[in-house]
């Protein structure tokens, strides 16, 4: 059982926390007691975000979580931190005739670099203690669920590596690093991208919010290196 405290005290950074997911483990944590860091680069998200007034919740704009120095002065501006969740990332629709280095490259600038530079300076920041949960996809499990989506699956990929690399790095310093690894999650970007798909197979945000903050949890005492499946009905 969840307790409405049990992040009393902790402060916890959500990368992506702007986004629909995103947006879905904020509310999550601060409703039992967490403060809540959330970097953004999306001026649009930043205007709309709906927790901004919170006091409890600080949201930094802009940070471009792909470069070492804005992550390293986001982190440190903050002070010590109990959990870090990595959503921040981003998609993109290639078939095979459309791969570019250039596409290759922004999706693992997108994922698998603000991921590892993300988990590098929490790390920091974590001290003796603490946890990492970043999202990679299902695709990453599975990559034949890839077809035209390579760039991204080799990111999400690296993701999946990341995670259980430092599980067992982390590991003698009480720091428990996992991963979800959604399938389609319903968001309102997603519906109108693919609005023939059977929207109750998908994934609902609230849901994966509540694997990802038990993930995050003192609660979580011995789960690492696990890769979730979060895959609805699908």
């Amino acid at each position: 059982m969840s307790d409405s405290s049990e992040f009393e005290g902790r402060t916890l950074v959500v990368t992506g926390g702007t986004g629909a997911l995103g947006t879905a483990v904020v509310r999550l944590l601060l409703e039992r007691g967490a403060r809540v860091r959330v970097p953004c680069f999306d001026s649009r998200e930043f205007e709309s975000c709906t927790f901004r007034n919170d006091e409890r919740a600080d949201v930094v704009y802009p940070v471009d979580l792909s470069d070492d120095d804005a992550v390293s002065e986001f982190y440190a501006a903050g002070g010590p931190v109990w959990a870090s969740i990595h959503i921040a990332g981003g998609f993109a629709f290639t078939p095979l005739g459309d791969v570019t280095a250039a596409i290759l490259d922004q999706q693992t600038r997108m994922n698998t670099t603000t991921c590892l530079l993300c988990c590098r300076e929490a790390a920091q920041q974590m001290g003796q203690g603490g946890r990492i949960v970043n999202v990679t996809a299902r695709p990453a499990l599975d990559a034949r669920q890839g077809a035209q989506l390579t760039p991204y699956v080799i990111a999400k990929s690296g993701v999946a590596a990341l995670t259980q690399t430092l599980a067992s790095e982390l590991l003698d310093r009480d720091i428990l690093v996992n991963a979800i690894a959604p399938s389609v999650i319903d968001t309102p970007t997603n519906r109108e991208a693919m609005g023939d798909a059977d929207f109750d197979t998908w994934v609902k945000p609230e849901d994966a919010a509540e694997v990802i903050a038990f993930l995050a949890s003192p609660r979580n005492r011995v789960v690492s290196g696990a890769l979730v499946p979060v895959y609805g009905k699908a």
